[in-house]
């Protein structure tokens, strides 16, 4: 069992999300940052799909009720467990008893806590991910509070380990032009290459909202409702780009000016408000090589800690 003493500004169960149900007006919701999630897991030899907890910038305090092996990844957090400081990254052992503290935020925005055996919240639809728009899934469709507590998955026999690193972020972000790219303006396509956005505090795990040069189409011509994913760039009437997450709606009305890359999407889920953001553009052939070598190296680590977690 794992109780939440502080759960801190955001906190929800999340893995690896829901798929096949987009038809369904399912969304997708999981870990913001897929691959620190992977890596956490990585560490402790869970099931790729088993499921942390996403923390959003803290503070944050959780007990241990039994003995467990925890890792941490993503953003770093001053984590100490006990009163005793620990690493972002590396297999750490926890007696029951034990209270891991997450303080304030040095970098990045979201971390990720996985404990051996993963948090065992029922399956709904397939996945154990917080739906906080649709409100379910994870503990009663709700980011955690204060007094709740989280089952935890069978112990697996451990013993320390070497960790990994955080890939360093930076604020470039990869993207492919969007159906609708051609009905903006040469001046507003280049706005969205070559200017600064600005995240805002009005994101969240539906989308993130940025704010820098209005976007002006040719044609104000209404659209007819679409289907969208996680990646997609709208441009709403105020010009101002919505790239959706996790979390987003199915479908949506607004033009597609561009779709980040899945293989960057995890820059988001990192870029604090008032975080500078700036689109590359990219080929699709480049897109889905930046992935291929995501998954490889994830592979690979996950082979190179298979040893140590048998």
């Amino acid at each position: 069992m794992l109780e939440i003493l502080r759960p801190g500004v955001q906190t929800s169960v999340q893995d690896r999300g829901r798929r096949g149900l987009r038809h369904l007006g399912i969304a997708q919701a999981g870990a913001l940052d897929m691959p620190a999630l992977y890596r956490a897991n990585s560490l402790l030899g869970n099931d790729p799909d088993a499921a942390g907890l996403e923390i959003t910038l803290g503070p944050v305090s959780v007990r241990f009720g039994r003995d467990a092996w925890l890792a941490l990844s993503g953003a770093h957090f001053h984590p100490e467990l006990n009163g005793r400081p620990i690493h972002t990254g590396q297999r750490v052992f926890a007696q029951a008893g034990h209270t891991l503290t997450l303080s304030g935020c040095q970098y990045g925005m979201r971390t990720y806590l996985a404990v051996d055996g993963g948090i065992d919240a029922p399956l709904t639809l397939g996945a154990r991910a917080t739906d906080l728009q649709g409100g379910f899934g994870g503990v009663h469709g709700r980011a955690l509070e204060a007094g709740d507590r989280l089952p935890l998955g069978a112990p697996r026999a451990l013993r320390d380990g070497p960790g990994c690193r955080s890939p360093d972020w930076t604020p470039y972000v990869r993207a492919l032009p969007g159906p609708d790219y051609a009905s903006f303006s040469p001046s507003a396509q280049a706005a969205f290459w070559q200017r600064q956005w600005t995240v805002t505090p009005s994101s969240n795990r539906m989308g993130m909202r940025l704010r820098g040069t209005p976007l002006v189409r040719r044609h104000n011509m209404d659209l007819l409702s679409h289907a969208v994913f996680p990646g997609v760039v709208q441009a709403p009437p105020d010009g101002q780009p919505i790239i959706l997450l996790a979390d987003a709606q199915t479908t949506g009305g607004y033009p597609c000016l561009a779709t980040v890359i899945q293989a960057d999407l995890w820059k988001l889920a990192q870029a604090r408000p008032g975080a500078h953001l700036h689109f590359v553009p990219c080929s699709a052939a480049d897109a889905r090589a930046a992935l291929a070598r995501q998954v490889r190296e994830g592979q690979r680590l996950r082979h190179a800690l298979r040893t140590l977690t048998e």
